[in-house]
């Protein structure tokens, strides 16, 4: 490790370590705790998707909204809250490395108590959003308002359209999500300074905001904004067309693509080099350690 200086780094072994670490205190987490930490976690990430949506429409540049949206991502980390996206990656592998005491069951605890957390957080901004762009819902939603219903449709009712290839684009989308969202995550363990952390996080989290991947959490906020803003599209749409299959290319995307191939190769397995070993007649072999 490199210590000191703006962007102290942490090399791969020791930050993989630190996965494993963090897996395993969050399936030790009280029960409190875990619901508390992953409220705020959905509420601060679903302020700023609203805040990333109104900018992109006031100044018509998706991706000035895209540049902005990462602020609560790296926000809601420093701070120590969970994200369903980032406990998909993390938890399972204290369990791979049979850490004492992690059972699947509680993974899957873990897993559902953040689940309920995120989605009661995220709801809540997406009400009061929707008081906020409607007055109360006393007057027609304003043009962030309309925006916000618009997505709830095309993202549910327009993969909807499309059968069976919709279905597979929106898992295909929400893979990627998790790929980039996680990489933020293990990114954020790669440096011992905020300005590591905050610049490392940044970079896939605009990446996966940009390109319109599918994110579990992002839509708990849009799509019942959404719906309470005038979106033409149902809560069975939500959860069918969106919701779920997100959650699962979510995993998938963290799981399969960030959290098992550095544990492949960076904690069950190490560099091998070679080294010379005397022999009795006094010639040397290369052998790996």
């Amino acid at each position: 490790m490199r210590k000191g200086g703006l962007m102290s780094y942490l090399d791969p072994n020791e930050f993989v370590t630190k996965m494993i670490d963090a897996g395993e205190a969050k399936v030790f987490m009280a029960t409190r705790d875990t619901v508390i930490r992953a409220y705020m976690a959905g509420a601060i990430l679903a302020l700023s998707a609203a805040f990333a949506v109104t900018v992109t429409v006031q100044t018509g540049q998706p991706i000035v909204g895209a540049l902005l949206f990462p602020v609560g991502f790296c926000m809601l980390y420093l701070l120590g809250f969970d994200l369903l996206t980032g406990v998909f990656t993390l938890v399972p592998l204290a369990l791979i490395d049979k850490r004492p005491g992690v059972r699947v069951r509680s993974v899957l605890r873990n897993w559902g108590l953040v689940f309920v957390g995120n989605f009661a957080g995220a709801l809540t901004v997406a009400l009061m959003m929707a008081v906020i762009v409607t007055f109360g819902f006393s007057v027609e939603p304003n043009e962030v308002g309309q925006k916000l219903g618009e997505i709830g449709e095309s993202r549910t009712v327009g993969y909807a359209e499309h059968g069976a290839a919709g279905m597979l684009t929106l898992f295909i989308r929400a893979v990627l999500c998790n790929w980039m969202v996680s990489t933020g995550v293990v990114a954020a363990m790669m440096s011992t300074s905020v300005s590591g952390k905050v610049i490392a996080m940044w970079m896939p989290i605009l990446v996966f905001f940009y390109m319109g991947f599918e994110h579990s959490i992002v839509n708990m906020f849009l799509f019942p904004s959404g719906l309470m803003l005038g979106g033409e599209f149902s809560i069975g749409d939500y959860f069918v067309w969106n919701e779920i299959p997100t959650v699962v290319g979510n995993l998938v995307g963290g799981l399969a693509f960030v959290g098992l191939t550095l544990y492949a190769t960076h904690a069950r397995t190490g560099a091998t080099r070679p080294r010379v070993v005397p022999q009795q007649v006094g010639v040397s072999e290369k052998v790996s350690v």
